[in-house]
């Protein structure tokens, strides 16, 4: 493994179509925090089916009456699935949130929801059920070994962009299309 490290946070991590696991196969990862003991981030368009928004609020015993339109989830990562977190921009802030750019915050206690629900909370935002998490050398080794590519955040593509494009999207601006793809992606 390489001497050099990169920290990733802030960072969007994109799946190579050879992605071995299939629980991340075409996904689109926002990096919340990456050190040398590991690393975190979320899963930005991966559609939750198995529960709704105002679901979710009835099972937190929060209001949904000020909800008119379901807000989607996404499955952050295959870990904590049953823990919440929400990526959200700077205009809210609590005592738990975490900044990670400038733009972009990181918020997991279920004030957020009750702020959304009661019709205030931050103006963008992307819930999250569960989030993807790296040991010490694990991100670095699978990166090495053509698992993902990196790309700078995009505020479009982390709080508006529809699932089913993201991927696309992201690779599309690495300059990377369909007929350039290859397994040697990421290896210069």
């Amino acid at each position: 493994m390489s001497e050099i490290f990169e920290n990733l946070a802030g960072k969007l991590l994109i799946a190579v179509p050879a992605m071995a696991d299939k629980r991340f196969e075409k996904s689109v990862i926002f990096m919340c925090g990456h050190d040398k003991n590991g690393a975190i981030g979320i899963v930005l368009n991966k559609p939750f089916l198995r529960l709704t928004f105002k679901t979710l609020l009835r099972q937190l015993a929060i209001d949904d009456s000020k909800i008119f339109s379901d807000i989607r989830l996404y499955e952050g990562g295959p870990v904590e699935v049953g823990r919440g977190f929400v990526l959200h921009s700077s205009d809210f802030y609590h005592s738990t949130t975490v900044k990670i750019t400038p733009e972009i915050y990181l918020t997991a206690t279920v004030d957020i929801l009750k702020a959304i629900s009661e019709g205030g909370g931050p103006e963008k935002f992307r819930l999250c059920l569960g989030y993807s998490g790296w040991s010490a050398g694990q991100l670095e080794f699978e990166m090495q070994t053509n698992s993902w590519v990196q790309a700078n955040t995009d505020l479009d593509m982390v709080f508006s962009k529809t699932a089913d494009v993201m991927w696309d999207q992201a690779m599309m601006s690495l300059g990377i299309t369909h007929s350039s793809l290859s397994g040697d992606i990421g290896h210069g």
